[in-house]
């Protein structure tokens, strides 16, 4: 089996991978969900990692005895705060001469004009908001730093946003993983929930097109 097929098995069945994982290697999980989060939120070359589905799986697993949750609260919400931290800083010191350059091999132009365009309208908030909207959340903070947000307001978002996406993900997987019918179907929950994340990003960029067209008129 390749590193693709791997990769394929191991999002189509997270929460058996993860509480095999647990059971055979222990702490060692713990720091590679911290990396997993940390690199979704802190990097922008990397927003394509599973966070959300992620976050729902190890709930799953904790809710089956096989890991702590306090333990993963407190793992994961401290990748999501340092994560946004590092993006921040990297987009407040070179952030606008990334953006500036012609083309860029690992970055794509268009997905921090959206985090732009998002955060202009709704500013700090944005930070909350898009944390439940993978591929958003990574770029927000990274703009934010271009815009050169004070460091306070940004800290209290950052920290307000990270506790409700960690908490909420990892208490819905906790409560809701270990009912049959869940377990069964946890796969197309996960896409369900990816689908859902994605939607408020769909439904800004209708809302903008609407607004230019009827500017345009």
């Amino acid at each position: 089996m390749d590193i693709f097929q791997w990769a394929l098995a191991f999002l189509q069945n997270m929460d058996t991978y993860l509480a095999q994982y647990f059971q055979e290697y222990g702490f060692i999980v713990y720091m590679a969900l911290f990396l997993v989060i940390f690199c979704e939120t802190g990097l922008v070359v990397t927003p394509f990692l599973p966070g959300d589905s992620l976050i729902f799986a190890a709930g799953t697993v904790a809710a089956l005895g096989d890991s702590n949750i306090f333990a993963l609260f407190a793992v994961m919400f401290a990748a999501a705060v340092l994560g946004n931290t590092v993006n921040y800083a990297i987009g407040h010191r070179v952030g606008q001469k990334i953006y500036d350059r012609e083309s860029e091999r690992f970055i794509k132009k268009k997905n921090i004009d959206d985090a732009m365009e998002f955060f202009e309208r709704r500013g700090g908030v944005a930070l909350v908001v898009t944390r439940f909207m993978p591929i958003m959340r990574t770029f927000t903070p990274f703009v934010a730093g271009i815009a050169k947000m004070r460091p306070a307001p940004f800290a209290f978002y950052n920290f307000t946003g990270a506790f409700l996406w960690i908490f909420l993900f990892l208490v819905t997987g906790y409560f809701f993983g270990s009912q049959p019918f869940v377990r069964k179907n946890l796969s197309a929950i996960m896409a369900l929930i990816v689908v859902i994340s994605i939607c408020p990003l769909f439904i800004a960029k209708l809302n903008a097109l609407y607004a230019t067209r009827k500017i345009r008129r």
